[in-house]
């Protein structure tokens, strides 16, 4: 018999419930506590949270926020990008964004990067009616994988 499954689209990626039957599909469906998305996604999340020695000589960590410190040259998207990183939850408010990146010296409309990051799967707003941003997972391995590679070899 054919395998019955339903794909849940989150934050953090897709959530795949399968079973044999319909029936079973449905039994498992309603087994699924309320908040079980928003425990998975804490989980990714604060497994996936940078490491402050990870950042070092790139962000450094002040009272107002993390601040870029690395004298390496970067795109708007970048840095946009790392700040969000080095965020709790990878998230932060527009408003903070830009004056964490103030801070760092870099001048930057980011309302407009957030804008077009949205655009390209980077980042989203957690809750509509907030000024919030998020990066998305595949922000996160963006940073990971292109930004901080490159930042960490150039330093090398």
């Amino acid at each position: 018999m054919k395998r019955v499954e339903v794909r849940i689209k989150t934050s953090f990626g897709e959530v795949v419930i399968a079973n044999d039957s319909p029936q079973e599909l449905l039994d498992s469906l309603e087994a699924v506590p309320e908040d079980f998305v928003e425990k998975i996604s804490n989980f990714v999340s604060d497994h996936l949270t940078p490491s402050k020695a990870q950042l070092k000589g790139i962000i450094e960590y002040t009272t107002d926020g993390p601040v870029i410190v690395t004298r390496e040259n970067l795109t708007h998207y970048e840095a946009v990008g790392l700040i969000l990183y080095a965020s709790d939850e990878h998230k932060n408010t527009v408003t903070q964004v830009q004056k964490l990146l103030e801070l760092s010296n870099i001048k930057c409309m980011v309302p407009a990067r957030l804008n077009e990051m949205t655009k390209r799967g980077q980042v989203f707003k957690p809750e509509t009616n907030k000024p919030e941003f998020k990066l998305t997972i595949q922000g996160e391995k963006w940073i990971q994988e292109k930004v901080l590679t490159v930042l960490k070899e150039k330093m090398n």
